[in-house]
């Protein structure tokens, strides 16, 4: 089980969940804030990240976001049961400190040059 400050939110999960179900399925952006450990700093290779410089407004300290884009909300919840999954989930709990995930507008790809 994965320590509190990486579970899931329910309720958006449900939300997403009923997106999927509606028919009415599309693409989404995930703007993942994640706060790393001490631990991750030995070893870790980042392979694409976005580094966090300071706030202009309060005081949430992150090391980097990352934007991931999905062709569908379904995509998004089928991560869990992707090859590699569960050892993903143990090292992200290894190395991540916080994690805030973001759900937000993912009508344009960053593929199609209109993102």
């Amino acid at each position: 089980m994965l320590p509190a400050h990486l579970r899931r939110n329910d309720d958006a999960l449900k939300v997403i969940r009923e997106i999927v179900e509606s028919g009415n399925d599309g693409p989404v952006l995930m703007m993942n804030l994640n706060r790393y450990t001490q631990e991750a700093a030995v070893g870790a290779r980042i392979l694409w990240c976005t580094p966090v410089f300071g706030q202009a407004v309060g005081t949430q300290h992150i090391d980097e976001i990352l934007a991931v884009w999905y062709p569908t909300h379904k995509t998004f919840l089928d991560l869990s049961d992707a090859p590699g999954a569960k050892e993903s989930y143990r090292l992200r709990g290894a190395c991540v400190a916080y994690a805030v995930i973001h759900r937000c507008s993912g009508s344009n790809s960053p593929l199609d040059g209109n993102g």
